[in-house]
Order: structure tokens, then sequence, then C-alpha cells
């Protein structure tokens, strides 16, 4: 890639796109384009059709799709499967058509077996059952890896498929009722502050572990891989590390101000008991994450408290 190349940033508002748009705009590329999901519905093939043979676009991030925590993926089950599956079967075909010299469709850690073993390694992909709650995400991202292989395989096009681990960072959702488990602690940790409670309640044992990776890091990997790798399959992204439920419950609370107590609810379930990605393939090009874990939640933290999204101190 150089500076002047058209790139489209497919879901520029969401916090893996935001955070490539800034990534690019960082290392000084210029020509970035990107439309609302009002301008452009990426599920309608003619207009995705229409918008590239307009713009042209000679790099393509697929960062699009229509996400949402365990109750979304396990409600609205046929949305999930339906609107992942257009989004990425219409961009992909119609990169293909309109040229594009290079596209890199963004999945999910959630497209390995529920069971499979750990960490887990690109080949796992297919070995085995998925997590059936969010199943129809999973089989949708299964699908564009799958799509990106076999129009390289029939038609030559250089697409590739990077699968990063649990994300947080800029631009996160901190909704109790549908954030993921980091963003949510977050937000649980700072109102127990607030409003000076003695405990806050973390959902089963806290002895599941779980892997985070900042989105600034994911950025910096999708730019890298884009310049860098342009072979089949997937690439994991993720920072190979992992700590358990509880520990971050207390690392947050340590950094949020919190001295309460942290109480358990065992009548909640602790889910898989591990999601660990071997990041192997993706150091041996020579790229690993940089943001610590600490590190990171301090940045999002003060991001959180100046976003006026909850009362401050005082």
């Amino acid at each position: 890639m150089n500076e002047q190349d058209k790139i489209y940033i497919a879901g520029h508002r969401g916090m893996v796109g935001s955070a490539i748009k800034r990534r690019l705009e960082q290392d000084g590329f210029k020509n970035l384009i990107y439309k609302t999901s009002q301008d452009l519905d990426l599920r309608d093939q003619a207009a995705v059709h229409e918008f590239f043979e307009t713009e042209r676009p000679v790099y393509v991030f697929l960062a699009a799709a229509k996400v949402g925590g365990i109750l979304a993926n396990d409600t609205y089950r046929a949305d999930f499967l339906y609107d992942n599956l257009m989004i990425e079967s219409n961009v992909i075909r119609t990169a293909f058509q309109q040229k594009t010299k290079k596209l890199l469709f963004l999945g999910s850690s959630c497209i390995y077996p529920k069971m499979a073993p750990q960490p887990l390694k690109e080949e796992y992909l297919l070995t085995g059952l998925l997590e059936p709650t969010n199943e129809p995400y999973a089989i949708a991202k299964i699908a564009g890896i799958k799509l990106c292989d076999a129009f390289r395989a029939q038609y030559g096009c250089n697409f590739i498929s990077a699968m990063p681990t649990n994300l947080y960072g800029s631009n996160d959702n901190y909704d109790l009722k549908n954030s993921h488990v980091l963003p949510a602690m977050i937000r649980k940790f700072h109102e127990a502050k607030i409003k000076q409670e003695p405990f806050v309640t973390i959902w089963g044992t806290g002895e599941p572990k779980r892997e985070f990776l900042h989105v600034d890091d994911l950025a910096e990997a999708c730019v890298f891989l884009m310049k860098n790798y342009d072979d089949p399959g997937l690439v994991n992204v993720g920072t190979g590390v992992d700590l358990s439920i509880l520990e971050l419950a207390e690392l947050i609370a340590q950094i949020v101000g919190y001295t309460g107590g942290i109480k358990k609810d065992l009548t909640k379930p602790d889910g898989t008991p591990r999601k660990l990605m071997d990041v192997s393939k993706l150091k041996s090009m020579g790229w690993q994450a940089k943001i610590r874990l600490e590190e990171g939640i301090r940045m999002v933290y003060n991001e959180f408290k100046n976003s006026g999204m909850v009362a401050s101190e005082g």
C-alpha cells in the first residue's frame, strides 16, 4: 500500500473499523473512503456494486458486521446469520468483480470449536462443534474465510482473513445488558465506587480464563497483514496471554480505585473454561501486540470517565 492508494474501510464507525481508520490516518494514508450503514446498506447487492463501480477501491478492510453479546446472538439467530452472510458475500464478490487488489476479512475467535485444544491454532477450524449460543455468527464468519479462500483458489484474488481474540478499546460498548465482560466490569466497578457499594458481583466462579487485545493493536496488525501477508487461510491476532475472570476483576478494581469486595454469583454460568489464541503464526512474521493489559485498561478507563456516560465523582 502507498499513501495515495484508495482504501475502503467497511464498518468505519465500529470499534474495529474506527481503529483501522485512525491507524491508517496516523500512518499517512490520505485516500480513505467509507460510508455509514444509512448511506450504504452492505446487505444490498446492487448498492454495493454501484459503490464499488463508482469508487473502485484498491484495498478493502472488511470490518463491517452485525455484532452483539450472547443474548443477542442467541435471540436473533436468523438476523445474525443472514445479515453477516449478505454483508461479506456482497463485499467480497464485488471486490473480485471490480478487481480490488487486496481485501482483508475480519472474523472472530468464536469460529473455533467449543472444546478445541488450547491454545487455539489456525488449523483447529472445523474440527468440532461450535458454541451453540453464537453458532449463527460463527458460521457466517467461517463462510467469510472460506469465501476469501475460494475466490483466491478459483480466480487468484489476494483476499486474506484475520481472527482477533476478545477486543476492548475506544468506541467500546458499555451497556450492561449487552456489552462484553471487560467494558461491563469497568462500568460496574466505576459505578460501585461512586455509589460506595460494599461489593461488586461477578458471574460464576471467576475461574474461566480469557485473553484481551486492545483494538489499536488489532488495527496495527491489520495494516501489517495487508502489507505483508498474501497466503490462504486465516491468521490469529491476539496477545497469547490470558488471565482468569477473577484476576481481571481484581485488576479493574485496582485501576478504578474501588476498595470494596468482589462477590461470585455461583448461580450464573462460567461459559467456556478457556479461549486462548495461538499467535505463533503472526509472531513468526514479525508482529506482536504492544499494549499491556493494565496499560490498555487505564487508557480505556480514562476515556470512559471522560465520555459523559456516567456521573463523575463528586
